[in-house]
C-alpha cells in the first residue's frame, strides 16, 4: 500500500475540534488507524499579559480548517465528509486533492523534530506541564519516543516523570 497522504478538511467555524474529535471517536471504535492515521487542528501557543498576569493562549493557526492524514478510500471518504460540521474537502468538485510535501512543510502541519541533546545525569529544566519550574536529573532518555524520564524532588522526594523532549530545557 503506498504512503497516506494529508488531506484538509473545510469546517463551520468553531467546529474545528469537534470534527476533529468526532472523526477520532468514529476511527477509533471502527478500528480504522489504519485508514485514517492523524486528525488534528494545527495550533500555536503565545503567552500574552494582562493586569500583570501571563497567560498562554492558544489560537488556531488555519481556522475552519481540519487536517487529516489518511488513505483516500470510499469509507474515509463518507467517514470524513459526513462528519457533523464539515462542508467538504478542499478541492475541486467533489475530489479532494491531497497536500504536496512542499505544501505540508511549508504549512507547518508536521513539525520538523529537532536532535535529542539530552544526556544521563545532566541537570534540567522543566519548561511546561505541571512540574513547570522544578528542576530535575535525567535518568533515561528515549530517543524513538523522544521523551525523558526526569528525576524531582517533591515534598523530600525522589519522584520520577516521564516527559517529552519539547517540555524541558538544559540549564545554561
Amino acid at each position: 500500500m503506498s504512503e497516506a497522504k494529508w488531506y484538509i478538511l473545510h469546517t463551520y467555524s468553531g467546529y474545528e475540534n469537534k470534527v476533529a474529535n468526532d472523526i477520532t471517536t468514529v476511527v477509533e471504535n471502527r478500528g480504522l488507524g489504519d485508514v485514517i492515521e492523524q486528525v488534528m487542528v494545527p495550533t500555536e501557543v503565545t503567552i500574552e499579559e494582562k493586569d500583570g498576569k501571563k497567560k498562554e493562549v492558544e489560537t488556531k493557526l488555519f481556522p475552519t480548517y481540519v487536517y487529516v492524514k489518511m488513505f483516500m478510500t470510499d469509507e474515509s471518504w463518507y467517514i470524513c465528509r459526513n462528519t457533523r460540521g464539515v462542508t467538504g474537502f478542499v478541492g475541486p468538485g467533489s475530489k479532494p486533492i491531497p497536500l504536496t510535501e512542499d505544501e505540508v512543510a511549508n504549512l507547518g502541519v508536521v513539525k520538523q523534530v529537532k536532535e535529542v541533546t539530552f544526556k544521563v545525569g545532566e541537570i534540567v529544566k522543566i519548561a511546561s506541564g505541571p512540574l513547570e519550574g522544578f528542576e530535575g536529573t535525567v535518568r533515561e532518555v528515549d530517543e524513538a519516543a523522544r521523551t525523558v524520564e526526569v528525576t524531582v524532588s517533591m515534598f523530600g522526594r525522589e519522584t520520577p516523570a516521564k516527559l517529552d523532549v519539547g517540555a524541558i530545557k538544559k540549564l545554561v
